[in-house]
């Protein structure tokens, strides 16, 4: 038998954590005096100290650990565990290296352009009326891209002959979790569609629309939005209620392939 200062020499694990262990029952002394309530180990239970580290390094809980360190726990048990753990590592793995390449992507904007991210010019502007044709649907904001696929299917051949592509986007009322999504071409002539599951009707006209243009980087998350609301709140601007915020789709005229997106927001003035 081993007192616990010589075991902690022994297994290089401290007083502290030793007592610990032995307070949630995970390796508890071999003995304990009753009269002076000094702990003492044996030496075989350096063995079971050591394969509490190795877990730990694993990183299993401790309350993982005291499962796997049962008598009767079975080996396909064990295996469940290990796979479970597997798993757990590997989603770590890739949300990391998901978060590493988007540092990677920063960092090489941060040295083409020189500088980190500035507030982009936001302008308040007033937006005709227009026509549009468009698809509406019920859900969230990542499914946009299939939705203009779905509008483009519908518009057919005819897509050649409109103007660049919208997305409008407000709170749903009847889910919280969702936006009312409406995809649109804009219409500078009648056209005429067969599908039931095109809508053709008139934008009113916005006297004061927040606006920011800004060009889209596929790998680089845009900071448009925040830095529109960081500039209506400085501003004294509030947004509009039951008018959806927009957005227009524009293929630069100079640099072919370049996508700009310009964010329309209808606000009004707190000022008046």
């Amino acid at each position: 038998m081993f007192k616990i200062s010589d075991f902690s020499r022994l297994s290089r694990v401290s007083l502290k954590t030793l007592r610990f262990y032995d307070h949630i029952g995970i390796l508890k002394p071999a003995h304990t005096d009753k009269e002076t309530g000094y702990r003492f180990y044996s030496a075989e239970q350096l063995l079971t100290l050591n394969r509490i580290l190795m877990y730990k390094d694993l990183g299993f809980t401790l309350q993982q650990i005291q499962q796997l360190l049962r008598e009767d726990i079975s080996t396909e048990q064990v295996q469940g565990m290990f796979r479970l753990k597997e798993r757990e590592i590997t989603q770590l793995l890739e949300v990391e290296q998901t978060r590493l390449k988007r540092i990677k992507e920063r960092l090489l904007l941060i040295e083409r352009e020189g500088r980190v991210e500035k507030e982009q010019e936001v302008v308040i502007k007033s937006v005709e009326a227009q026509k549009i044709i468009s698809f509406c649907a019920h859900g969230f904001v990542e499914e946009i891209p299939k939705l203009f696929d779905a509008l483009s299917q519908y518009v057919g051949k005819q897509n050649r002959r409109l103007l660049p592509q919208m997305v409008l986007w407000k709170e749903s009322a009847a889910d919280e979790e969702k936006f009312d999504l409406e995809v649109a071409y804009s219409l500078k002539q009648d056209v005429t569609f067969s599908s039931d599951m095109l809508n053709v009707r008139m934008l009113p006209e916005e006297p004061m629309m927040a606006t920011l243009l800004y060009r889209v980087e596929p790998s680089v998350p845009s900071t448009a939005c925040i830095d529109l609301a960081m500039w209506l709140e400085r501003n004294q601007y509030r947004i509009k209620k039951d008018q959806p915020g927009r957005e227009i789709y524009l293929q630069s005229p100079e640099h072919a392939g370049d996508t700009y997106v310009e964010v329309q927001i209808p606000v009004e003035s707190k000022r008046l």
